[in-house]
């Protein structure tokens, strides 16, 4: 391992560009999907290991924890990425498109992977310089419900003695360079819901004799969108989205039944915890009101990310360190984002690093099968992990 010169942070992380680079393209060629990244986490615990200083784990089977010892008192300090991609077939041409079909990084773990590699390589080189204790977590199966960090918070002892934790999220839909943060309300709760409709089949030249389940859906449908617009203040923020409707099989055939599921996207628990009874109220007026039966499943999802206050204004101040005009205040997301599972533990705030450039075509949306970034938005994550860890580690 070749050392970087001593020179300033901001310069220390550009000169890991091509390194960043590297491993950012070894991980989008070779994706694997959530709780089975086998082959990711064996990768990172090797390229860790080449580190000095560094206690590298295996807490659970996918994950992979780098823990550095300051030379300064000071706080314990969890730094995160995740690490899996996603069941999306890659549309990209470059030169290191997935070599998985079906599975590609369409979300950006593998640049918030690369970027935490940096931060590990930069800590390592001068501990002495260090506040407190450094945890990093190379998190498996973020996209994948019930999620890596559950497991890893109420599974495992890495939360036990962090006092603050934070990480970042890589945003095609912000210019590169950009840093956004948010006290606050971040990420919204995602919720799913599924319904299956019972009617009576038929032929379809005969629909008399039949209870249509699709029919009965479609107005299911429409007048779930109801729920958010006539149902929920103006002033609230809530998402009802229908995104799966399945029946019938040819087109003489009227089905005997049908299937749907969505999403409720909330922040306030309150309006979360009312939602299940607001949109099985819809479905069971209409489908009773044609005869028909229901069963209706409603699945809790990860918490909302609501950021520490305290952590978050440190945050600001950092990115206003290092990228100057860049750093703005972040607008809240409807995504959901399981990294909510470490603020149930510790103080924490989550951010945002642009990494979208209409000339690299990398401003495709997340889980699009033309996503990429903009590999000099690495550099980015680097600077401000690397001094999120070093600041947030002196304590408030």
């Amino acid at each position: 391992m070749t050392t970087l010169p001593r020179t300033s942070a901001g310069e220390r992380a550009a000169a890991l560009a091509p390194q960043l680079t590297a491993w950012r393209r070894h991980l989008h060629q070779h994706p694997e999907l959530g709780f089975a990244e086998h082959e990711t986490s064996a990768y990172i615990a090797a390229e860790l290991s080449r580190l000095p200083h560094l206690s590298v784990t295996r807490p659970t089977a996918t994950s992979v924890l780098a823990v550095l010892q300051g030379g300064k008192p000071g706080q314990t300090v969890l730094l995160r990425a995740d690490i899996d991609a996603l069941p999306i077939l890659e549309e990209n041409s470059f030169e290191f498109v997935s070599s998985v079909p079906g599975v590609m990084h369409a979300c950006g773990h593998d640049g918030h992977t690369s970027i935490l590699l940096g931060v590990a390589r930069l800590l390592s080189e001068d501990p002495s310089q260090v506040n407190g204790q450094i945890r990093m977590i190379f998190q498996h199966a973020e996209e994948s419900g019930p999620g890596g960090a559950e497991e890893l918070v109420h599974g495992t002892e890495l939360m036990s003695g962090v006092d603050v934790v934070t990480g970042l999220h890589l945003n095609s839909q912000l210019p590169t360079g950009v840093v956004a943060v948010k006290p606050g309300a971040f990420m919204a709760a995602p919720d799913v819901f599924r319904v299956t409709i019972q009617g009576k089949g038929g032929h379809a030249a005969h629909p008399e004799e039949t209870v249509d389940p699709i029919v009965i859906g479609a107005q299911v449908i429409t007048n779930l969108q109801q729920v958010v617009s006539r149902g929920v203040s103006a002033l609230d923020n809530m998402v009802l989205s229908v995104t799966y409707f399945h029946a019938g099989t040819t087109h003489n055939v009227i089905p005997g039944s049908a299937e749907l599921m969505g999403t409720v996207r909330t922040f306030d628990a309150e309006l979360r915890s009312k939602a299940p009874g607001m949109l099985e109220r819809v479905v069971r007026g209409i489908t009773e009101a044609h005869g028909a039966t229901y069963t209706f499943a409603y699945e809790p999802g990860y918490r909302p990310v609501v950021n520490t206050d305290w952590v978050a204004e440190r945050l600001m101040g950092i990115a206003r360190a290092e990228v100057g005009d860049k750093a703005q205040l972040a607008t809240p997301s409807m995504g959901g984002e399981d990294f909510s599972a470490y603020l149930t533990r510790a103080p924490g705030a989550y951010f945002n690093v642009g990494s979208g450039n209409a000339e690299l075509e990398s401003d495709y949306p997340h889980h699009h099968p033309r996503f990429t970034i903009d590999e000099a938005s690495l550099v980015t994550g680097v600077r401000m992990l690397y001094a999120a860890a070093l600041e947030l580690g002196k304590g408030e």
